[in-house]
């Protein structure tokens, strides 16, 4: 729970249907259609959500708040999501689970090293698999009591929310020729349409990101994604 909020009220014990009910989420993704289907499995689960976007947020969050669960992000504007499960694992303000959180497989091995107790896979839309992946590293005592049904539920985030990142991405994209804010636009971008089942975007921004690791000029790949971006901000619906 949020101990460190003084005003933090009393909540109910978990509940067969709420099982992560009294429990504070810590969201730190800067990707709102990521956030939008964190929050609504938080809501079907009982958990309070609150989010920060960059690294400086979650840090200024966790100099007040200590959350029960922690999901971070890998790819962040301002550094790595590793970096600060680094930091939290062995602190004595450590939230009770922490999870990494990433579109790209390979980055389950960076979280773990950094000492995550776990790690969720975009896309997250699974109410059954979000739910157990936290109680696996709760103790017994902070589990539902009695049989708990599994829910075959999955959430289907708002496509403005969609849009909202593609306006970002847009913002970001305006006059930026560093070859950093490239490697963050694969990456986010990447998450973002593997999560929305993008798979035109996806395979643009695979594309720039191969690019970009072999240390070869992106300008086509990155002209192509900026005009995929700006054709779904175009559409009436995004998705």
């Amino acid at each position: 729970m949020d101990t460190n909020d003084p005003f933090a009220p009393n909540y109910p014990a978990p509940t067969a249907m709420r099982p992560l009910l009294g429990l504070t989420v810590l969201v730190i993704e800067d990707s709102r259609f990521a956030c939008e289907a964190l929050r609504l499995l938080c809501l079907r689960s009982g958990a309070r959500i609150r989010r920060a976007d960059t690294l400086r947020a979650a840090r200024r969050h966790l100099q007040v708040y200590r959350p029960s669960v922690a999901i971070i992000d890998v790819g962040l504007p301002d550094g790595n999501g590793s970096d600060l499960i680094r930091e939290l694992a062995p602190s004595n303000q450590r939230p009770d689970v922490i999870l990494g959180l990433s579109g790209d497989a390979d980055s389950e091995a960076i979280v773990m090293d950094a000492g995550a107790d776990g790690y969720l896979g975009k896309p997250i839309v699974s109410l059954a698999e979000f739910q157990d992946k936290i109680l696996s590293h709760l103790p017994k005592d902070r589990h539902p009591t009695g049989p708990r049904p599994v829910p075959k539920e999955v959430v289907e985030p708002d496509p403005i929310a969609y849009r909202d990142d593609m306006a970002h991405v847009a913002d970001v994209m305006e006059g930026a020729n560093d070859t950093r804010t490239l490697d963050y636009i694969a990456q986010f971008l990447g998450g973002v349409a593997r999560s929305a089942d993008d798979s035109e975007l996806m395979q643009a921004t695979a594309l720039l990101a191969a690019k970009r690791a072999r240390g070869d000029s992106a300008a086509s790949e990155a002209a192509t994604v900026a005009g995929l971006v700006q054709r779904r901000l175009s559409d009436k619906i995004a998705i």
